[in-house]
C-alpha cells in the first residue's frame, strides 16, 4: 500500500505562486537596493578575482586581443580581420584597446565584472517582481555564486558568452515588462555578442504570445530585434557578416569522427556544472515539477539555452554559462515556496562549490599560457617591431605576446583546416577549411611573406606534412632555426 504524501508535499501542490505583477511600483524610499546591491558588487568581484590572476585565460581572449589591434590599425572585420563571430565584442575590444592601449585585458576584466553584476541585477528585478524581495535577493545571490562554476579557462576569460549574458537578461526582462521594441533590442544584442544568444528569442516570443500578441506590439519586437543586426552588418560589410556569423561554419558544426572526444567533453562540463549548481539543482527537481510556479517562460528559457549549448556539437565549458540565469532564476521559484531554512542550505552549498572553484581558478598553472608566452618571446627575440609572423597553431594570443602582426588574417589554423575545438577525427585537412580561404591565405604568404613561421602543431593533424601547401611554403623559402618545447620556429631564407 503506498503511503499516503505528506503535509509538505500537500501544500506544495496546492501552492501557487504569482506570476509577474504589472501593478508593482518599487518605493523609492525602500533601502532594499542600497543593501543588496553592495553585496552583489563584492560578491561579483570576488567571483572574478581569479580573471585577473593571468594575462589571459583561453584563445577566444587572444583572438579578440589580436583582432582589436588589427582594427585599431586600419583593418576591416570580416574582410582583413575574420572570425566566425558577430562583431560586438571584437568592437568592445577595440574600444578598450583605443581608450586605455592594448599592452593590458585589464579593462576588459573590470568590463567583465560589471557585466556579471549586471546580469544579476536583472535577475534579482525579475525575482522580486514575481516572488518578492526574498526571491530577488536569492536569485541575484545564487547566480553569482554559481558563475564560476566550470573550468576557470572558461569561467573566468572577458570573452563572447560573459558579455552576452547580460544581454539575454535585459531581453527577459523587458519582455516580463512588456516593453516589446527594447526587448526586441536586447535579443538582437546578444545575437550579436555571439550567435546562440539569439535563442533567448523563445522565451520572449512566448511572453508576447501570453500577452495576446498584438501585431504593434509585434511589429515593435521585430523591429527592436532586426534593426540592430542590420545596423552591424552595413557597418562591417553584409556578405562578410552573413557568411562568417551564420553561413559559413557547416563544417566547424559537426562532431564526424570526433563523437567519443567531444562527447566525452560535453558530459564532463555537463558534471562540472551540476557540481556548481548542486545546491539549486535539489529543490528544483523537489518542487518545480509539482508546484504551479507559472514559469513556463523559465523552462523555456532553460531549453533554449540547452539546444544553444548542443548546437555545433562541440560543448565548450563557456557555451554552459548560458544556463546560468535561468537555473538561479528557476532556483529562487523553487526556493521562496519552500521554508527559509532550506534557501539558506542552498546559498551555504553554491559558497561551498563557489569557494573550490575559486581555489582551482587561483592555484592551478596554466602550461599552455607558459608555452604560448615562450614562444612569443623567441619571435620578438628573432624579429623587428614591423616584421610580420605565422604562428601555425591554436594559439592566436602568441601574436598579442610577442606584439607581431600576423601575417594572415586566419589567426588559428583552425580556420583552415577545421581542427578548431580540438577535432581529432578524420575531417581536419587542407579540403576542409572555411570556403575560400586557402587561395586567400597563399596570396597573402606570397604577396607579404612572414619573417618567422612557428609551426607549433606537435604531432597534431593540422601538422605541415599533412597541409601540401604549407609544407610548400616552408620548404621553398623557410629553414629552421631552433625547436622550442615541440614547436619548431623557421625563419626566411633571402633567395
Amino acid at each position: 500500500m503506498l503511503a499516503a504524501p505528506s503535509e509538505s508535499l500537500r501544500s506544495v501542490r496546492a501552492t501557487r505562486v504569482p506570476g509577474p505583477r504589472g501593478e508593482y511600483v518599487p518605493d523609492r524610499r525602500d533601502p532594499y537596493w542600497t543593501r543588496l546591491f553592495p553585496l552583489l558588487a563584492a560578491l561579483a568581484c570576488v567571483t572574478r578575482a581569479p580573471s585577473f590572476r593571468w594575462p589571459l585565460w583561453n584563445s577566444d581572449e587572444g583572438y579578440l586581443a589580436v583582432q582589436a589591434r588589427l582594427l585599431a590599425d586600419g583593418g576591416t572585420l570580416y574582410e582583413t580581420v575574420v572570425d566566425r563571430k558577430p562583431p560586438l565584442v571584437p568592437w568592445l575590444y577595440a574600444g578598450a584597446f583605443t581608450l586605455f592601449g592594448d599592452d593590458s585585458l585589464l579593462p576588459l576584466k573590470v568590463f567583465a565584472v560589471a557585466a556579471q553584476l549586471l546580469t544579476a541585477v536583472l535577475l534579482v528585478s525579475i525575482a522580486r517582481r514575481r516572488w518578492g524581495d526574498r526571491a530577488g535577493r536569492t536569485a541575484g545571490v545564487l547566480y553569482l555564486l554559481i558563475s564560476i562554476g566550470l573550468n576557470p579557462e572558461d569561467a573566468q576569460a572577458a570573452t563572447f558568452e560573459i558579455f552576452m549574458l547580460p544581454c539575454t537578461a535585459a531581453a527577459m526582462w523587458c519582455a516580463d515588462r512588456r516593453s516589446w521594441g527594447t526587448a526586441g533590442a536586447a535579443v538582437a544584442c546578444a545575437f550579436l555578442a555571439k550567435q546562440t544568444g539569439g535563442a533567448v528569442l523563445l522565451p520572449v516570443a512566448w511572453l508576447l504570445w501570453r500577452a495576446g500578441a498584438p501585431r504593434g506590439d509585434v511589429a515593435r519586437l521585430t523591429a527592436g530585434l532586426c534593426g540592430p543586426v542590420a545596423a552591424a552588418a552595413l557597418l562591417t560589410t553584409p556578405a562578410g557578416f552573413l557568411f562568417w556569423t551564420v553561413t559559413g561554419s557547416g563544417a566547424y558544426a559537426s562532431f564526424t569522427g570526433s563523437e567519443l572526444h567531444v562527447l566525452g567533453r560535453g558530459l564532463g562540463n555537463a558534471a562540472i556544472l551540476a557540481a556548481a549548481c548542486a545546491g539549486i539543482v535539489p529543490p528544483v527537481v523537489r518542487v518545480l515539477r509539482i508546484a504551479r510556479t507559472g514559469s513556463a517562460d523559465l523552462w523555456l528559457w532553460l531549453a533554449s539555452a540547452v539546444a544553444a549549448v548542443l548546437l555545433g556539437f562541440h560543448f565548450f565549458g563557456h557555451y554552459y554559462l548560458q544556463l546560468m540565469p535561468p537555473l538561479a532564476l528557476l532556483g529562487a521559484a523553487a526556493l521562496q515556496i519552500l521554508p527559509r531554512e532550506r534557501t539558506l542550505r542552498a546559498i551555504v552549498a553554491s559558497a561551498c562549490g563557489c569557494a573550490v572553484f575559486l581555489a582551482w581558478g587561483l592555484l592551478a598553472p596554466r602550461p599552455e599560457l607558459a608555452h604560448a608566452t615562450r614562444l612569443a618571446e623567441t619571435v620578438r627575440a628573432h624579429s623587428g617591431p614591423g616584421d610580420r609572423v605565422l604562428f601555425w597553431g591554436m594559439h592566436p594570443e602568441a601574436y598579442w605576446l610577442a606584439d607581431r602582426a600576423p601575417a594572415s588574417r586566419y589567426l588559428t589554423a583552425g580556420l583552415l583546416t577545421n581542427y578548431s575545438g580540438g577535432r581529432n577525427g578524420p575531417q581536419v585537412g587542407e579540403k576542409y577549411g572555411v570556403d575560400g580561404a586557402w587561395p586567400v591565405f597563399r596570396e597573402e604568404l606570397r604577396a607579404h611573406p612572414p619573417a618567422i613561421v612557428v609551426d607549433d602543431s606537435r604531432g597534431k593533424p593540422f601538422a605541415p606534412e599533412r597541409v601540401p601547401s604549407l609544407r610548400r611554403v616552408l620548404a621553398v623559402g623557410y629553414e629552421p632555426l631552433m625547436w622550442v618545447e615541440g614547436a619548431v620556429v623557421y625563419v626566411r631564407v633571402e633567395g
